[in-house]
């Protein structure tokens, strides 16, 4: 299988399910169709809900099993496509697996048919920072480079197009990994930390999907890992190939390390100032180490001067400690991705006072005792909302150093009712963000739609 014509070609005659209509597997479902692949498409969505995408795919010759029975009788079919956000230990999958069929999903089939270098990304959080940093370090450098994954843009359709000088910078997921039997030639590990339990259900379990980043490499490949994070630390002792190791908290005998204000970077060929902090723009200490990540990756394929070239002129990513406006002296800033509590915790330590925090959303069954701590350190005024609301404010409530109104806690219905309680509440100097240490599913579809709303509602005041 050295091309996706002969993957293709190799489909004929056999008789292929895709289980979700999400943003990875759409394009994946066209370009089976579009070979001639019989294809059924599995989707929770009832016909209604999703009626313009099933006309057009049937129009393709597209079959369908819609509704709570998607998942039904899984194992008529040869090979499986997993959607990331369908666990494979899901009795349907299992049951089809015990059968011998194939379950496979877009990512790893992408990874087989590859013909360029891959530089892939995982980790609690930082990952789509990194991830693009990489790939603009990269494009600066006149590479060639297809950016995607979990970042939210699908790669195989691409993959007909790549050539082997290219570069292919991909951002994993903990779902997309699980199941992965085929490693980046660079492995890229940001942290870990409790996060997706509702999906894991426990930290072993994560943590065993985050390690095919680089379970499957070989001697002459890359794994990059946070010193400062205990387990990343532990990680790095099973890594196959080649380790560097990031810290901002200790110069390192080799790896990428802050030394005088400046990233320093030690390898076989001896020390290096690669980039003084004053030069980038993004606020807060973990972009410091989404830097050194990001760094520790492309050394040897980019040189120095490109990373400073885009470490002045990059403003961050969207949703990430997104400046929205400025409106009577109170600035509002956007962090929809902070999906996580250590994610909001790392955006309150980017601001040098407190702030007025609008937090809660969805249950992922991630602890928020820390974040109760931080935010009584951290936060004037806690706004919440959403279903984790009451579970948050408890954890402040309980924090050690609480005391009555320190800070002020208001629960709000939603999301709207939050920006006005922020907006009556703040005074000129005054720093109001939203980072909901919560995924956005209770109310939204992503995060990305959280934030969007966020911003129309605060550039609507």
């Amino acid at each position: 299988m050295s091309t996706i014509a002969e993957y293709l070609e190799g489909l004929k005659g056999k008789s292929v399910a895709v289980i979700g209509m999400g943003v990875s597997n759409t394009p994946l479902i066209r370009m089976l169709l579009r070979a001639g692949v019989k294809v059924t498409v599995c989707d929770k969505s009832p016909r209604e809900r999703v009626e313009e995408l099933v006309s057009e795919l049937e129009s393709l010759g597209a079959r369908f099993q819609l509704g709570p029975d998607y998942l039904s009788k899984l194992y008529r079919f040869d090979i499986i496509f997993r959607t990331p956000g369908l666990s494979p230990n899901t009795p349907e999958l299992q049951q089809a697996a015990e059968k011998g069929r194939e379950i496979t999903s877009e990512m790893e089939l992408f990874f087989q048919l590859c013909p360029c270098k891959i530089i892939g990304v995982t980790g609690s959080d930082g990952k789509t920072t990194t991830t693009t940093l990489i790939s603009e370090f990269l494009r600066e450098a006149g590479r060639n480079v297809y950016l995607g994954g979990n970042i939210g843009r699908p790669l195989l359709p691409d993959v007909a197009s790549m050539e082997p000088e290219d570069v292919v910078v991909v951002e994993l997921s903990s779902f997309q990994l699980m199941t992965m039997k085929k490693s980046p030639n660079v492995a890229v590990f940001t942290n870990l930390s409790p996060n997706h339990l509702d999906y894991h259900h426990t930290m072993e379990e994560y943590t065993a999907a985050k390690l095919n980043i680089f379970t499957h490499q070989g001697k002459n490949d890359r794994a990059v890992f946070n010193f400062d994070n205990d387990i990343t630390r532990s990680l790095s002792k099973q890594a196959p190939g080649q380790v560097m190791l990031f810290s901002r908290k200790k110069p390192l005998e080799e790896g990428v390390y802050l030394r005088d204000d400046t990233i320093w970077l030690t390898n076989e060929m001896g020390s290096r100032e690669v980039l003084p902090l004053s030069m980038i723009q993004i606020p807060g200490v973990h972009n410091i180490e989404n830097y050194m990540a990001a760094i520790a990756a492309v050394d040897g394929l980019v040189p120095d001067k490109c990373v400073r070239a885009v470490a002045q002129r990059f403003t961050g990513v969207e949703h990430r400690i997104e400046l929205v406006r400025e409106l009577d002296g109170v600035k509002y800033y956007n962090d929809s991705i902070g999906t996580s509590p250590t994610r909001t915790m790392a955006c309150l330590d980017s601001f040098d006072q407190k702030l007025i925090l609008i937090a809660g959303g969805y249950d992922k069954g991630v602890p928020f005792t820390q974040l109760g701590v931080e935010i009584t350190k951290k936060v004037k005024f806690l706004i919440l909302t959403g279903a984790t609301a009451e579970a948050i404010k408890a954890s402040v409530e309980q924090a050690p150093e609480y005391a009555e109104h320190t800070p002020d806690i208001l629960v709000t219905d939603n999301l709207s009712q939050a920006v006005d309680a922020a907006r009556t509440a703040a005074v000129a100097g005054d720093v109001v963000v939203l980072s909901p240490a919560c995924a956005a599913f209770d109310k939204f579809k992503n995060f990305m739609e959280r934030g969007k709303v966020f911003k129309d509602l605060v550039n609507a005041l």
